[in-house]
Parts: structure tokens; C-alpha cells; sequence
């Protein structure tokens, strides 16, 4: 039986990560330790982190001085696997429940693929939060299956991306690709390690056994425009570092058109200056970090750019429907 550690990341969000500690610690796999991360929350949680953790002794906190995003929360938990020889890492958000097979079934699939995502429902259990992600020849990153009903979810099976929210890494994987880049700080930083990991030749599957519940957005609520900033500097990041030369131009033309719709409604929505100041930020980033970080990445790449064509979405996201009427305007298609 492989070792997993669960990694949790709270800020500020105790009341939730206490119901998902609850759910892990019901788990039916046995052999697993859990790491929360307290990203510098002010709201009391670290007294009440380390009550939880004074009852279980599988339980670990490690407490870090700032809020370092998503990425940089979660690769202090990595870095800990890495030192202490767990074989694979599991990712879950603090506000997601996870059923109480979650990780027995996603440990089943990691003979198939070096990461592994499992169905995530939202919190009523209705609907369809994610399957994994797809990338899309527009240049985005989003959800496979995000609104559907549950009853209609997909088969199991290999998919381009998974989701941070709850899947399972090889702790072999990132010692061969690297940790997530944490210039992305939070959103689309799953689906750059998921790019990374294709490109190295690395699988994904998604299992429809592993269930966990979601509360969608419980974090990033707390910030207003911190979606709006972070969409803007990360979306162009994502595509610089991991595009193929052979798909460069024409997912960059996409994504260029994209763009400048997706801020046209920024502005339209109010969030325009937040919009700004990711763009903005994105230009810092492409020449500080990620035109380097391409240049590494493309030089290792160990699949041809067919393989990396076969695998992206020749479509726009289900939910672009200004885009679709700009499309249809312009070729007739919808």
C-alpha cells in the first residue's frame, strides 16, 4: 500500500477546513498522513489547528508567516512529501468534503498515470464542479463537465488536466518537472503543472469513483477582484511557458482575440482596473520568469507536438457565449 500525505491549505477559512479534516480522517485508506498548511491566517485558526492536531496523531500543521496563494501554499506541503518519502501527494481544498473512498479509489489509478482526479460534485451534490480540465486551442484553461447534472458524468479515462481541488500526485513527478510555479499564486496553476506533466509524458486520468464535495469560490469571495487580477496575469503565463512552437501562433492569435473580449467585459463589469493590473503583471512575469521557465520546459519536452494537439479542446469553453456570437459573426460557426 503506498504512502499518501493529504495536503490542506487554510487561510482564514477554519470553519470549513475543520468539516474537511472530518471527511479525511473517515477515510477508508489507511495508509496516509494529513498536512495542513495555515497560509498566515489572522482569524484565529492556528489556535484551533493546533487543537485538532493535539487529538490526531496523523494529523501535522505547519504554519507559514505570509499567505503565499494556493501554489506556494501547497508546495511547503510537497516539499515536506519530498523530505519525508511519502510516494504520492493529494491535493483537496479546505472547503471541499471528500467521500470516504475518495482516496482509496484515486490511489487504484496511479499504476495508469502519474496524476490522478476524481469526480467533484458541488456541494449539493447535483451538479458537476469538475472531471478534470481541459486546454483549449482559444488558450484557456477550465473545467471538464462544470454545471452538468451529476447523474450525466463521463466515463473514467485519460484527460488533459487535473484539478488542484482534489487529485492525487506522484511525489516522483515533481521531482522530475518541478513544484507549482507559484508566480501564478492561485487559479490555473493546477493546469500548468497538468501541461508540464504532458509535455514530459506523463498521463492523467480521471476516475468517476473519487468523489468529493465542493464549495465553489468559499476563498476567493473573501478578495474583491483577486479572480478578475489573477484570470489576467495567469491565462497568458500558462500559455507562454508550456504552448508548443508548432501551436504557438495560431492558439496565440486565439487567445490575443480572446483577451481582449474577456477585458472589454472586465471593464463592462466594473473589474476593469483589476483586469489592468493583471495584465499588467503578466507582462512582469513573461520577462522576469516565465520566458526562462519556457525555455527549460520545451527543451525537455519529450512528446511531439501532434501528441500535445490530440490532447487540447478544438473548441471554446462551454460558457464563452460572447465569444461564440463573435465567431459565428465572422466564420458561421457557432
Amino acid at each position: 500500500m503506498t504512502s499518501v500525505l493529504i495536503v490542506v491549505l487554510n487561510w482564514n477559512g477554519i470553519n470549513d477546513t475543520e468539516k474537511c479534516l472530518d471527511s479525511l480522517f473517515n477515510q477508508t485508506y489507511q495508509n496516509f498522513k494529513i498536512l495542513v498548511i495555515d497560509n498566515g491566517s489572522i482569524d484565529g485558526s492556528q489556535d484551533k489547528l493546533q487543537e485538532i492536531a493535539n487529538k490526531h496523531e496523523d494529523l501535522v500543521v505547519i504554519y507559514n508567516k505570509k499567505n503565499k496563494g494556493f501554489a506556494g501554499g501547497v508546495n511547503t506541503g510537497i516539499a515536506y512529501a519530498i523530505n519525508n518519502r511519502f510516494d504520492n501527494v493529494a491535493l483537496i481544498n479546505n472547503d471541499a468534503i471528500a467521500d470516504k473512498e475518495w482516496l482509496s479509489e484515486l490511489t487504484k489509478e496511479t499504476r495508469k498515470a502519474s496524476i490522478v482526479t476524481g469526480l467533484l460534485l458541488n456541494s449539493k451534490g447535483d451538479k458537476i464542479d469538475s472531471t478534470g480540465e481541459y486546454y483549449s486551442v482559444w488558450g484557456t484553461s477550465f473545467a471538464r463537465s462544470r454545471g452538468r447534472s451529476a447523474m450525466s458524468v463521463e466515463p473514467s479515462d485519460f484527460v488533459f488536466g487535473a484539478t488542484g481541488g482534489a487529485s492525487l500526485y506522484k511525489t516522483s513527478l515533481f521531482k522530475e518537472i518541478g513544484l507549482f510555479d507559484e508566480s501564478f499564486f492561485a487559479y490555473f496553476e493546477d493546469a500548468d503543472i497538468s501541461f508540464r506533466a504532458q509535455l514530459a509524458d506523463h498521463k492523467v486520468y480521471f476516475t468517476n469513483r473519487a468523489i468529493a464535495y465542493h464549495q465553489q469560490g468559499a476563498t476567493s469571495k473573501k478578495i474583491p477582484g483577486f479572480t478578475v487580477y489573477q484570470t489576467f496575469k495567469n491565462i497568458p503565463l500558462l500559455f507562454i511557458k508550456n504552448v508548443p512552437a508548432g501551436l504557438f501562433l495560431p492558439i496565440g492569435f486565439r487567445l490575443l482575440v480572446l483577451y481582449i473580449l474577456f477585458f472589454g467585459n472586465a471593464v463592462k463589469n466594473g473589474t476593469g482596473f483589476s483586469a489592468l493590473k493583471g495584465w499588467l503583471a503578466s507582462i512582469g512575469y513573461f520577462w522576469i520568469r516565465s520566458l526562462w521557465l519556457r525555455i527549460g520546459i520545451q527543451s525537455k519536452r519529450k512528446v511531439p507536438t501532434s501528441y500535445i494537439n490530440s490532447i487540447i479542446l478544438h473548441d471554446l469553453a462551454p460558457d464563452q457565449t460572447g465569444m461564440r456570437k463573435f465567431r459565428k459573426f465572422f466564420t458561421g460557426k457557432a
